[in-house]
């Protein structure tokens, strides 16, 4: 009989070799999954299988978790572990899932944090001329606003990826999947002008490059949004994903249609959009006060 972290490495080479799960995804179940098997010897002894793993132990598990833990990890903690269960479960290592009826713990209503238009305006120009990396920083802020890319989808821009002339550029999802997302005129404007700087005039390579000249990677992406919001008081701490909440929210503002939406963002599921339908509640609001003929009462009624 296979003891549990063996089989926890089965399933995680699984998700690597057959799933090509992103390193990020694949870092978390191990995580999850180790910190359930280590609650699980506690509970049980050394020698514990997954066959030894009742829906009362996960319980215990993820109770233990409740006090100062976010729901929504503790959600995902519990997708992971029903991940794992149905892997063994396919392959005949146990009789059956004993995470499959535990329900899943409602998230908080989170609203996400965004930027207004001038408060974006502000950052977007906070890289000053003659500053070392200006180019560069207000190239990476543009297009995160511009387009609503993530992160790990801006650090892995290739310069052949980035059609200046068609005001397009060609993203890599998660799961590998690509997208066309349209490129506004001043996040243009920013990476002609990055470019026209960079050493190299070929349409290889890293877009975006660190002090090193090596390729850029998140935590720089999130130094240079920190860098660039320290100097305005007025902001908060903000993430690079912030510039992606505030790209969503201005689209919607601004008229466009969720589902467009959907396709720039490069969600998966329209309910996963759907946040950022409370930011415009009030505008919503103000159209059909003006349109709706029933909005108001006649004088006299």
């Amino acid at each position: 009989m296979a003891l549990l972290d063996q089989q926890i490495q089965q399933f995680t080479a699984y998700l690597h070799t057959e799933r090509d799960v992103s390193p990020l995804t694949l870092a978390a179940y191990r995580s999850d999954l180790a910190q359930m098997a280590t609650f699980a010897v506690r509970e049980k002894g050394e020698a514990v299988s997954a066959q030894d793993i009742d829906h009362l132990l996960i319980r215990r598990f993820l109770a233990g978790l409740s006090l100062g833990t976010k729901k929504s990890s503790i959600g995902r903690k519990l997708a992971a572990i029903r991940s794992f269960f149905r892997f063994l479960l396919r392959r005949g290592m146990i009789a059956r899932n004993p995470a499959e009826l535990i329900a899943t713990p409602k998230k908080e209503q989170r609203l996400p944090f965004h930027l207004d238009i001038d408060q974006a305006t502000t950052l977007m120009e906070s890289p000053e001329d003659g500053q070392k990396y200006a180019l560069r920083d207000r190239a990476i802020l543009e297009l995160l606003y511009s387009s609503g890319l993530r992160v790990s989808e801006l650090t892995g821009l290739d310069i052949g990826e980035l059609d200046l002339a068609g005001g397009m550029v060609r993203v890599t999802g998660k799961g590998g999947k690509e997208r066309i997302v349209p490129v506004g005129s001043r996040a243009l404007e920013a990476l002609r002008e990055y470019l026209g700087q960079r050493c190299d005039d070929t349409a290889k390579g890293a877009l975006f490059l660190n002090t090193r000249g090596g390729r850029i990677n998140r935590r720089s992406v999130a130094r240079v949004v920190d860098a660039h919001v320290m100097k305005i008081a007025a902001f908060k701490r903000i993430s690079p994903h912030t510039l992606r909440h505030t790209f969503a929210t201005h689209m919607l503002e601004g008229g466009a249609d969720l589902r467009a939406i959907q396709e720039l963002l490069g969600h998966a599921s329209l309910s996963t959009t759907q946040k950022y339908t409370h930011v415009s509640i009030d505008r919503l609001m103000e159209v059909y006060d003006k349109a709706h003929p029933k909005a108001h009462t006649k004088s006299g009624e």
